[in-house]
């Protein structure tokens, strides 16, 4: 981890929980970079564009295998393995939480589009996101934060910090659209609207490295209706750490069962300058507040 004044000013404990994310994103990245077109074993979920691979199990897996070799007693929650409380879990302030998506932008995967990676964020005991790190093998990068930290960006090997979009080249909107056909049809209408004062839009196929290149700067601003949890958790909270502002959507706990699908398809996650999330959430927030 690269070190700065800001990073070192995150406490000790954060720190560690940062530097296991990393060793665990690292191992789901590692099967990723196996990729086999031979071996996909691709089946469909909720739609016929809602994909799972032997690749998403086996990444999860490798991610779970690392924290719990460390931290046995932590709850995990992941897109294809669900929720894991172990036994003897102690219900106090030093109870961690992870959300993994091991394979964030699955169809990108199976076409052999390069937007792709695994998320793993760590949560306390009061929800607060305390670290996270998005780590994409077929791009070279590994985008990192820890809360107090600043986020942090290793593009083959160069390590800079990031700092959010910068004034002045166009603006960029990146989103994402439903595997739900009348929530994807409310989306395209709502385009129009959200559009005003971009120059163009990017749709990538990942909700994790669309939150990560609005921290790096290489887009403006991320709007989408319908994650899941583990869809942004670290994502948004590395924007947040590069000063950007963003709108988590308060939806249920994971450990109260989530969302329903409703709820969740009704929920929209945004990240860019405070002016942009106040006029798509309908809530006025303050210049200087990062996190929502």
């Amino acid at each position: 981890m690269a070190r700065s004044g800001a990073a070192d000013a995150a406490p000790a404990s954060t720190q560690a929980l940062l530097h296991l994310a990393r060793q665990a994103a690292a191992a789901g990245a590692g099967v990723l970079a196996r990729r086999d077109p031979a071996a996909l074993a691709a089946t469909t979920k909720s739609s016929d564009s809602d994909w799972v691979t032997a690749f998403d199990v086996a990444a999860e897996q490798a991610v779970r295998g690392v924290i719990a070799d460390s931290r046995p007693h932590d709850i995990i929650t992941g897109e294809e393995l669900g929720t894991t409380v172990p036994a003897g879990t102690p219900d106090d302030a030093d109870r961690i939480r992870w959300s993994i998506d091991p394979l964030d932008g699955t169809t990108n995967f199976i076409r052999g589009i390069v937007y792709y990676g695994t998320s793993v964020a760590a949560a306390a005991a009061d929800g607060t996101w305390l670290a996270g790190v998005v780590h994409a093998p077929a791009l070279g990068r590994v985008y990192w934060a820890c809360r107090g930290g600043g986020a942090w960006l290793s593009d083959h090997g160069t390590v800079r910090r990031l700092t959010g979009p910068t004034a002045g080249r166009g603006r960029l909107l990146a989103t994402g659209f439903s595997y739900e056909p009348a929530t994807r049809a409310d989306q395209v209408g709502e385009l129009r609207g959200l559009l005003d004062g971009f120059g163009d839009l990017r749709r990538l196929g990942s909700a994790a490295l669309d939150l990560c290149m609005v921290a790096d700067g290489s887009l403006d601003a991320f709007v989408e209706r319908g994650l899941n949890e583990h869809d942004l958790a670290a994502g948004a909270l590395i924007a947040e750490e590069a000063g950007v502002t963003v709108h988590r959507p308060p939806l249920r706990p994971m450990l109260d069962g989530g969302p329903s699908e409703a709820e969740r398809l009704a929920a929209v996650t945004v990240a860019g300058s405070a002016d942009f999330v106040a006029a798509v959430t309908g809530v006025p927030v303050r210049t200087d507040e990062r996190a929502s």
